[in-house]
Formats: structure tokens, C-alpha cells, sequence
């Protein structure tokens, strides 16, 4: 009998559902939440209100793409933590209430080790072990992967996180909500040289990005103080650079977490892996560092139930599985 999973991924604001079969991605549904766009961030008690609308017709359809019926399932897996609470708790209840009806296991899956374990969804796979930067708007961390359930965090951000900061120079620059992706597109064509930033100067692998926010902060400030068209005029220098300061801070300890290991398997996870520039630098250090390296493809980047699923698949094959007293976990 084939090993079939359906997962949940709620962490944040996107209703994701995946199914799974022996390894393979049957489906996986994504519904957002335009809501919150009013509000210039994601707004907790909203985000978990949209959940509850979405959650039964995004698994209804995940299951019929899937071509399964529920009584074909193995089990149920879920996204446990981190992420927000109340979002959290909507595909918790879910997945125990549905599999308490069929009979079946649940499985909780931390989020960021998804990310790393949805290099294993599609080919090419990386090898044990490898070095994952694994990059999103609460986390920045550089994950040493010896196994699919043994790793170390060997670097990781002290205060704000990558994309923490994309969103925050985005609405500095009075972009609307998501800025991350606008920052990338606004980028293109800019010069990443034009305007200098500050650079964190930390000796270990970890990082920071406070100031380099604060950095940007300042000057926009100054500038549309002297020139109140300075953003419209320089919107895509302005973008550029503060993108580049962002990379440049990310490689940087990337290359030396390599250069300290030995290890030149390298991977790229998390939803700020989705950005072309930090994709084209991580392929082109590459080549200077004769790295091997993996990027998964852009919907297994952003928050997904295939990579809840994967994760979910591995841990099955270990009979790791909840019991039903089974709580999230904001942190």
C-alpha cells in the first residue's frame, strides 16, 4: 500500500493543502489572504478568520486533484510551529479533528525544517552533508544538514531577519504589502552600486540586519527632506542597492560557513529564496567556490503544503508521529 499524506501548511497567511504519495507530490493548493493588504502587514486575527474560510475548500480540492479519496489516506501532517498562533491553531484542529475521524496518524512538521526538506520534493537532490541558507521574513539561518532529521543552526540573524528587512525598506519607501517581491522587481534595471548602506560587521557566522534598516532609514529621510521626488525619481537605484546590501551581508557568511566546513553542497530555502538576485548570486558564488547548488522551484519556496508534505513523508517512514493531546507552538 502506498504511503499517502495529506498536508496542512498555516503558519502565516497563506491556506496551503499537499498531497503526497510515496515521495511524490500528488497536489498542492495555495489560497492568500488580500486582506490584509489595507493594512501594510499581516494582521493576526484576520489571518486566522480567512483560515477558517479556506481551509475546507482548499484540502476539498487538494484531494481531488490528487485523484484519492480521504479513506485512501495514511495519515495527516500539519505545520506545528512556528509561525502565528491563531493561524496555527486552525490547521492543528483541523488535521487532529479529521484524522480522529479516519482512524489515522497525525504529524506535526516544524516550518523551517520544511524548508530545508523541500529541496527534497523535486530533482536534482542534494547530498549529506550540506550547507542550507535557509531565508524568510521572520528567520535568517545558515543550517548545517547532516541528515534529514540531524542539523545544526551554525549561523543565524541576532535581531532581524532578510526578509524582515525587504519588507521594511518596501514600506519605508511607501510600497504596498507584500514589499519583498517589489523590491526584487523594482531592482531590475537599477544599479545596485548607486547609494551605500551600513554593513554589519559580526566576526562569526550569524547575522544582523537592525542596522542596516536603520541605515536605510536615515537616508531615505534625509534625501526626501532636500528632494521630496527622490524616491519616484530613483526608485529602482534605491531598490537595487538596498537589495545588493541585503545579499551581500547573506553570502558573506555563506561563503565563509563553506569555507569553515569544507562543505560545498549548497542549498537556498525559505520564501526569500524566491528572489532572482539572491538566486543568481547564490549560482554564481557558486561557480567561483565550485560549489554544487540547489534552489528549489519557486512554489516550493514561498510557505507551501509540499514542503509540510515531504517533511511529513520522512517522519512517517520513522513512525514519528503526534498524539492527539497535540498543541502549536507560536515559537
Amino acid at each position: 500500500m502506498p504511503i499517502i499524506i495529506l498536508a496542512i501548511e498555516s503558519s502565516c497567511d497563506d491556506t496551503s493543502a499537499s498531497v503526497i504519495s510515496d515521495g511524490k507530490i500528488l497536489s498542492n493548493l495555495v489560497a492568500g489572504q488580500k486582506v490584509h493588504e489595507a493594512f501594510g502587514g499581516v494582521v493576526p486575527e484576520l489571518a486566522s478568520r480567512a483560515h477558517q474560510a479556506n481551509i475546507l475548500p482548499v484540502v476539498d480540492l487538494a484531494i481531488k486533484n490528487a485523484g484519492i479519496s480521504l479513506s485512501g489516506l495514511s495519515a495527516i501532517a500539519f505545520t506545528q510551529s512556528p509561525g502565528l498562533i491563531g493561524s496555527l491553531m486552525v490547521g492543528c484542529s483541523f488535521a487532529k479533528s479529521l484524522a480522529q475521524s479516519l482512524n489515522i496518524p497525525i504529524i506535526g512538521v516544524h516550518h523551517m525544517h520544511a524548508h530545508v526538506l523541500a529541496h527534497f520534493i523535486d530533482d536534482p537532490k542534494p547530498s549529506f552533508p550540506f550547507l542550507c541558507l535557509t531565508v524568510s521574513g521572520g528567520h535568517t539561518q545558515i543550517v548545517l544538514m547532516r541528515d534529514y532529521f540531524d542539523f545544526e543552526i551554525i549561523g543565524k540573524t541576532l535581531d532581524d531577519a532578510a526578509g524582515e528587512a525587504f519588507d521594511k525598506a518596501a514600506k519605508i519607501l511607501n510600497l504596498p504589502y507584500p514589499g519583498g517581491p517589489l523590491i526584487d522587481k523594482y531592482s531590475v534595471g537599477g544599479n545596485p552600486h548607486k547609494y551605500e548602506f551600513a554593513k554589519p560587521d559580526i566576526s562569526d557566522l550569524n547575522y544582523s540586519f537592525s542596522g542596516l534598516k536603520t541605515s536605510f532609514l536615515y537616508f531615505v529621510r534625509e534625501q526626501v527632506k532636500d528632494n521630496p521626488n527622490f524616491v519616484n525619481e530613483n526608485l529602482s537605484d534605491i531598490c537595487a542597492s538596498m537589495q545588493q546590501s541585503i545579499i551581500y551581508h547573506l553570502m558573506k557568511k555563506l561563503v565563509k560557513a563553506s569555507n569553515l566546513t569544507g562543505i560545498k553542497q549548497i542549498a537556498l530555502a525559505g520564501g526569500v529564496s524566491a528572489n532572482s538576485a539572491l538566486r543568481k548570486a547564490v549560482e554564481s558564488e557558486g561557480q567561483k567556490q565550485a560549489w554544487q547548488t540547489f534552489v528549489p522551484a519557486f512554489e516550493y519556496c514561498t510557505d507551501n503544503a509540499a514542503m509540510i508534505a515531504i517533511a511529513a513523508h520522512y517522519k512517517y517512514l520513522k513512525s514519528d508521529f503526534e498524539s492527539m493531546e497535540v498543541s502549536p507552538s507560536a515559537r
